[in-house]
């Protein structure tokens, strides 16, 4: 079939299209100075991390921390700093001066909580030890410490009667740590804590500064993690900039026309400009999780940049103008673009349901970011080309293409055809049913040890391998809080109850150790009666029990005693763990229940990790029904028919399914680096769908049937989505490599969402139009192959 672009096309211009093309001078000026507006503000756009945006601050778990976060602020957000000697071990007089001065420096460095700090060096680890005359102690480092034989032997001494080996000093004596909280507010200042300039000061004073052939450092923390995201970023812009040049190769490859090329690419940048910009001018940032965000916009930008573009050019091989042809591009396409924009942004909006800040930051600026290119695509673009036109080029390549079957048209028409329907079809559920029995063993959470979101052989994991191999205490914690009435934290019925808890999650699978008041009690009442273990035990007596906590450390329990913390030791904060130790604290509290105590959860880094698991578990689905259901309306109140509305969301949902799939298969955890991907991906594939049967439309109301009408959308608008998806698959499959893991997982998953959202809208278009007997009843033009 053979029909012009713009016959079904050349109604009457709307409102819209007079007022941009008459006042085009106007406009173009508009978007000149709100460019270079946003420009400079995009330029002051900084990272934007915070521990507390990471979490969801509304979950049972993390109400319980805040409650109690000033008599646990030890056990929130903090870093690890381990000096190691490559030479003999800690009791050397050098090494020591080294310890002191990597404490004393930590201790200045903003953002630091200098009254928690806990090293060898620091008056709050002591000794202690029972003799005949009572207990007696001290601070680990006396001061009569002068580095002298004498002083390093009585250091030995201490260490090992501190009970801090395996703590804050290395089962093999070669290594000692520095544990550092953070204050996520500076108080002085009232300012959140910068993790790139916290990262930044480690690595410059701690890490550069003191390592030597003779001294090594590892550093670990939630702080860490997000510096060497943050730190990464410029390479993330590395990735962008070989996307952007990836793609204009492919635009000029596709038009030959470099003008043309320019003319998307431009566009797609400014868009990326605008956003940028705007979040800058409503107070926010770009997280470490969001950054891949600008790239999504551009990708969006290009994928109907190359619509208007490749409709301009159709219509100026057709014969019109050039400020018809742009008019005509405008007039055929703003429909199915606001359209199909709508859904993306709508769609990118319902992130909001979940409760984390980042997820919700992220879904802000994915919405402002799709916002603006309805302005810059559907009005920017099509001024541009009535100015600048396409070059002869241009329009002579595609007028050549246009006397032979493009590849495109020839493969993919088929699918209109009964029998290559219904084996599309057939295909599709197998590989559907295929996809759901995998997505079954899709899970929650990190799936992997050390921070997943960077690599195995990452400076970070290495370092936390290191902190797992030489320490007993684990650096994944997780805290259930016994809560009592004031002052009964330590009655001998409580007591009893969280000896009987500690015993019960030191037999859970994972769990390494488990410590509280009632260990510190033990091990005083043992003390008291001169070290016999036959006294390890919970007196009966109060006043007993109040001198058995006597010397107990700090962090035990409330001011108030109304809250004693568990503190549970696991060997990794991966899901199957976390979800593990979870179930077993609540089923004891089902099975012990009391109304004196309550086992409250969960603080501590691990305990965090579990609600925020829950929280997405919990939202996963809630979100998927959300973005399908505007997806459904906005294509419902625009196409008004449901067999229409089926066949594009059918594809969708097929890839969406498929990606989770593949998630089970590559073990990539849903987590809050992963979970608004899908979400993403949905919402750049329904674009396809939309525009190819945008075309469809228009001509099956000109009477032509199912085949002639899918010939000529793949014609018009066909080639343009294939060479998008593919376009855009090869500009994020080169973040494979990047040394960022979760942007590497990220180029995967999007890849196949770009490649597989083509090809089903490609393929299951015509099918499912063939399946719900989509179109006109009779055809009255062309050959409809039925």
């Amino acid at each position: 079939m053979t029909q012009s672009t713009n016959a079904f096309a050349q109604g009457r211009a709307s409102l819209v299209e007079n007022l941009l093309f008459r006042f085009r001078g106007f406009w173009l000026l508009f978007f000149a100075v709100i460019t270079a507006f946003l420009l400079y503000n995009a330029l002051q756009v900084r990272p934007d991390a915070s521990f507390n945006k990471m979490i969801p601050e509304n979950h049972e778990f993390i109400q319980n921390y805040y409650e109690y976060a000033d008599d646990l602020s030890s056990l929130g957000n903090a870093i690890r700093v381990s000096v190691e000697t490559t030479e003999g071990n800690i009791f050397d007089q050098e090494y020591q001066d080294v310890l002191r001065q990597v404490t004393d420096e930590l201790s200045y460095i903003p953002g630091v909580n200098r009254s928690q700090i806990r090293s060898v060096w620091t008056p709050n680890v002591r000794w202690s030890e029972v003799t005949e005359d009572g207990f007696v102690g001290g601070p680990v480092i006396p001061d009569t410490y002068d580095g002298s034989e004498e002083s390093l032997e009585q250091l030995r001494q201490n260490v090992l009667r501190s009970g801090e080996v395996g703590n804050l000093v290395a089962n093999n004596f070669e290594s000692a740590l520095i544990y550092v909280p953070l204050n996520e507010i500076n108080p002085e200042t009232g300012e959140q804590l910068d993790y790139a300039a916290f990262s930044e000061n480690l690595e410059r004073l701690i890490r550069d500064q003191y390592s030597s052939d003779t001294i090594n450092i590892q550093i670990v923390g939630f702080a860490k993690v997000v510096g060497d995201l943050i730190e990464g970023a410029n390479q993330v812009g590395m990735f962008f900039v070989l996307a952007m040049i990836i793609t204009f190769i492919m635009l000029f490859l596709y038009s030959r026309c470099v003008r043309s090329s320019l003319i998307v690419l431009s566009c797609s940048v400014i868009a990326v400009i605008w956003q940028l910009g705007i979040i800058h001018l409503i107070g926010s940032g770009i997280n470490p999780y969001s950054m891949l965000v600008p790239f999504l916009v551009f990708a969006i930008g290009v994928s109907h940049g190359v619509q208007i573009i490749n409709a301009v050019m159709a219509n100026r091989v057709d014969g019109a103008d050039k400020m018809k042809a742009s008019r005509y591009a405008f007039r055929g396409l703003y429909v199915a673009g606001l359209t199909a924009l709508a859904s993306d942004a709508i769609g990118f909006t319902t992130l909001m349901v979940i409760d984390i800040a980042v997820i919700k930051e992220l879904a802000i600026a994915a919405s402002i970011g799709v916002a603006v290119i309805v302005l810059t695509n559907l009005g920017l673009l099509p001024i541009l080309t009535s100015y600048l036109d396409v070059s002869k080029r241009g329009i002579n390549y595609l007028d050549s293409k246009r006397h032979g079957t493009h590849p495109v048209v020839r493969v993919f028409s088929r699918f209109a055809e009964p029998k290559w329907a219904a084996g599309a079809i057939i295909v599709s559920l197998v590989m559907v049913t295929f996809g759901l029995y995998k997505a079954q063993h899709q899970e929650i959470g990190d799936l992997d040890s050390g921070a997943p979101e960077l690599r195995a052989d990452s400076r970070y994991n290495l370092d936390n391998a290191f902190m797992v191999e030489n320490y007993s205490s684990s650096t994944d914690i997780f805290v259930v809080m016994a809560e009592t009435a004031p002052g009964e934290c330590i009655a001998y019925q409580n007591m009893a109850l969280i000896d009987r808890f500690q015993w019960h999650m030191e037999n859970v699978e994972g769990v390494q150790a488990v410590r509280s008041i009632v260990y510190a009690s033990k091990m005083g009442m043992a003390g008291i009666n001169e070290g016999n273990l036959k006294w390890y035990s919970v007196n009966r007596d109060d006043f007993i029990i109040n001198a058995s906590i006597s010397r107990a450390p700090g962090g035990l329990m409330s001011r108030d005693c109304s809250m004693a913390p568990i503190i549970i030791y696991l060997n990794d904060h991966k899901a199957a763990t976390l979800e593990r130790v979870v179930g077993n604290v609540r089923s004891f509290a089902d099975e012990y229940p009391s109304d004196e105590i309550d086992f409250l959860l969960a603080a501590g880094n691990s305990g965090i990790e579990a609600a925020t698991n829950k929280v997405i578990e919990q939202a996963q689905l809630e979100m998927l029904i959300w973005v399908y259901g505007v997806v459904i309306a906005l294509c419902l109140i625009t196409f008004r028919s449901i067999r229409t509305v089926l066949c594009i969301v059918l594809p969708l949902l097929f890839t969406t399914i498929m990606s989770q799939a593949l998630m089970a298969m590559l073990g990539i955890g849903v987590k809050v680096a992963t979970l608004p991907v899908i979400a993403l991906g949905v919402g750049i594939g329904v674009d396809y769908g939309i525009y190819i049967y945008s075309k469809m439309r228009e001509a099956m109301r000109e009477g032509y049937g199912l085949y002639d009408a899918y010939e000529y959308a793949l014609t018009k608008t066909g080639k343009a989505v294939g060479f998008t998806g593919l376009t855009l698959a090869i500009g994020v499959a080169t973040w494979i490599w990047s040394p960022i893991k979760f942007q590497a997982d990220m180029g995967i998953l999007l890849t196949f969402m770009f490649l597989w959202n083509m090809l089903g809208a490609l393929i299951l278009i015509p099918a499912l139009a063939r399946l719900f007997k989509v179109g006109p009843k009779v055809a009255n033009k062309g050959t409809d192959k039925a």
